[in-house]
């Protein structure tokens, strides 16, 4: 059984977001892992895993937060560039 972290908050909260429980509760689990991959924190896959997606849909979902799916510096983009 994996581990599970609880976070209260308040009941209401879902409704001033015009949201479900559920979507609520989903989007909590996808913001911590946006915010874990954009840290370099987590891998795309690990952070989709505790997101509770694949990684595609992850990967497909990160424009919603303004995290770009790929963040190289300039110089990391050349060596890609020049070894492909």
């Amino acid at each position: 059984m994996p581990n599970q972290l609880n976070i209260p908050y308040p009941q209401n909260l879902p409704d001033v977001l015009q949201m479900t429980k559920q979507a609520f509760e989903d989007e909590a689990k996808m913001a911590m892992a946006v915010k874990l991959f954009e840290l370099k924190r987590l891998s795309s896959g690990m952070a989709a895993s505790l997101a509770g997606c694949s990684r595609t849909e992850f990967l497909l979902a990160l424009h919603r937060f303004n995290v770009p799916m790929i963040d190289l510096e300039e110089e990391e983009l050349l060596a890609d560039t020049q070894n492909a």
